[in-house]
């Protein structure tokens, strides 16, 4: 039998982290599981969206000092059977393109605790509701990398407590998204990085886009990566973020749009504290 899974823990650093609030029309569009809008994983959580089929939001916690190598091969991509299939966006938008299936929660992340915990962990990252459509070599391609290792250059810029992280993300649905085979392409994703360091809480936003008008041709996609006062997030998002978390923000807010401010050319240009 199945262990039940715990999900996401919001005491994970020590300060309590809800799971983001989803707005009026998030909460209506959202997929419930037993009567509610978190669907739990081992490490990590999330809320789907019915009528995309993505998740609004993921949230994971990762032990930096407690993570396992654990190889991906065998595990297949799967729909999650506690969920309506035909609420999952599944293999049918991947077959015969550039585009990838990208992980929203990064699997690397979720691989700690015990052995059997971290197997779990890696298997449940393959579900369907923790993909979305990306580019072929998405993480690779950004910037030498930037998007992919954000979590690892916050272990490598500072001091973290208890080398204990947790990650919120997800993709940013857009009006103007693509269709692409009865499917709505996300063009922007984004993630929250909080931390403990020194005993204080501190969080970083940001906010990447990525072009998807060339899908099935030989071009790269452009991709830039910015960093963007968390409140602004939780407006483009329609997503509440807790307080506690709105106060460690290390961007104070600007007044520029997002295509105003400059796009981030590598880590050091993140602001961590």
């Amino acid at each position: 039998m199945t262990p039940p899974r715990s999900g996401y823990d919001p005491d994970f650093l020590g300060p309590p982290l809800p799971v983001p609030a989803l707005g009026p029309g998030p909460d209506a569009d959202a997929v419930r599981l037993d009567g509610s809008t978190r669907v739990d994983y081992t490490h990590f959580s999330l809320a789907l969206s019915a009528s995309r089929g993505f998740a609004f939001w993921v949230a994971w916690n990762v032990d930096g000092g407690g993570l396992r190598k654990l190889a991906r091969t065998g595990i297949p991509f799967l729909k999650d059977p506690r969920l309506p299939a035909d609420v999952q966006v599944g293999d049918e938008v991947y077959q015969g393109n550039r585009l990838d299936r990208g992980h929203l929660a990064r699997r690397a992340d979720l691989l700690w605790g015990t052995e059997a915990e971290a197997r779990r962990a890696n298997r449940d990252s393959f579900y369907f509701t923790n993909i979305t459509p990306q580019v072929e070599d998405f993480n690779q391609s950004v910037r030498a990398g930037l998007w992919g290792r954000l979590e690892d250059a916050l272990y490598a810029e500072v001091e973290v407590d208890r080398l204990r992280v947790s990650v919120f993300g997800g993709p940013v649905f857009g009006a103007d998204d693509r269709a692409y085979r009865g499917v709505l392409l996300p063009r922007e994703f984004w993630k929250v990085i909080a931390s403990v360091q020194a005993g204080v809480l501190k969080a970083s936003a940001f906010v990447l886009t990525q072009d998807l008008n060339r899908v099935e041709s030989l071009e790269f996609a452009e991709f830039r990566v910015y960093q963007v006062p968390l409140a602004e997030l939780g407006t483009r998002v329609a997503l509440g973020f807790p307080p506690a978390l709105l106060a460690a923000d290390a961007v104070a807010p600007v007044a520029a749009g997002l295509g105003q401010r400059p796009p981030l050319g590598s880590l050091a240009d993140i602001s961590w504290s």
